[in-house]
């Protein structure tokens, strides 16, 4: 569940202020307390492990960070993905990431994963367009619930992932159900169905 607080800030007193703490994020200056559920924790888990060990097994220089704040450049907005897998090779480039996990750079993301909640258009629209601009290849947007709208999961509405890979500066999106393999550029050899994802969550 998130929620709007009524405060308008800059990024800079957001980095500050609430860059370690976890339950907030910020869209153009407005606060957004982020309270996710057990049932959503689980989802961003089972999805996080498994892609540590795909990282593992064909041993790519990547790595998915514990907590991760990313600062959309030109914007008063940054968020914190559920699931973000970085490019370890590209962090010296970073100017905060020394002394905080902030992210500035597309180059340095591979892949974001989101698992929707009850405010979901920010990760079906919003989202969608700041990761493009920012540069991200893969964003996987996980709707455990199938609470998106239908013009982004069809009709009648069922549990979705949608996996969104940029093609030059827009994204190109599939879905996928049930029992489909989910098609993955930065993880080819993935193995892995949104049943799977799924039945690791007790509801």
């Amino acid at each position: 569940m998130l929620q709007a607080i009524s405060k308008f800030i800059t990024v800079d007193e957001f980095i500050t202020q609430y860059g370690d703490n976890e339950g907030y994020e910020l869209i153009d200056g407005e606060l957004i307390e982020m309270e996710p559920t057990g049932s959503h924790e689980q989802v961003a888990g089972f999805v996080g492990r498994k892609l540590n060990v795909e990282i593992d097994r064909t041993d790519l220089n990547s790595l998915i960070p514990y907590r991760c704040l990313i600062r959309i450049l030109g914007t008063n907005s940054a968020f914190r993905p559920d699931v973000i897998v970085l490019n370890k090779t590209q962090l010296v480039n970073e100017p905060l990431w020394q002394r905080e996990p902030v992210i500035t750079l597309g180059r340095s993301i591979e892949l974001i994963v989101e698992v929707v909640s009850t405010n979901w258009q920010n990760d079906y629209a919003r989202k969608v367009e700041d990761y493009a601009i920012l540069g991200v290849p893969e964003y996987w947007i996980v709707d455990y619930l199938g609470i998106g709208g239908r013009e982004y999961i069809g009709k009648p509405k069922q549990p979705t992932i949608t996996i969104c890979t940029l093609v030059e500066d827009e994204y190109q999106k599939q879905l996928f159900r049930n029992d489909d393999v989910l098609v993955s550029k930065i993880f080819p050899e993935l193995s892995l169905t949104p049943n799977q994802i799924w039945s690791s969550v007790i509801f």
